[in-house]
């Protein structure tokens, strides 16, 4: 379980550094700096706006079993 949140918290690692760059020093940030702290933004808004659909067959939500009694 571990081996999966060390490239979480290196990857999470960067991101602050990047920020804190942006941030701190602008004047002395490139194009890396501002591509991480851009590229982690955008991963952050992903989970949000991509969420797949209950299949058919996968069980029922509260949500699902609402929608089934409405209609």
């Amino acid at each position: 379980m571990a081996v999966r949140w060390v490239p979480a918290l290196v990857v999470a690692a960067l991101w602050w550094w990047a920020v804190l760059r942006v941030v701190l020093v602008p004047g002395q940030t490139g194009f890396v700096e501002g591509a991480m702290v851009a590229g982690g933004w955008g991963l952050s808004l992903l989970p949000v706006h991509v969420a797949s659909e209950p299949r058919a067959g996968s069980g029922s939500t509260r949500a699902s079993r609402r929608r089934r009694s409405d209609g």
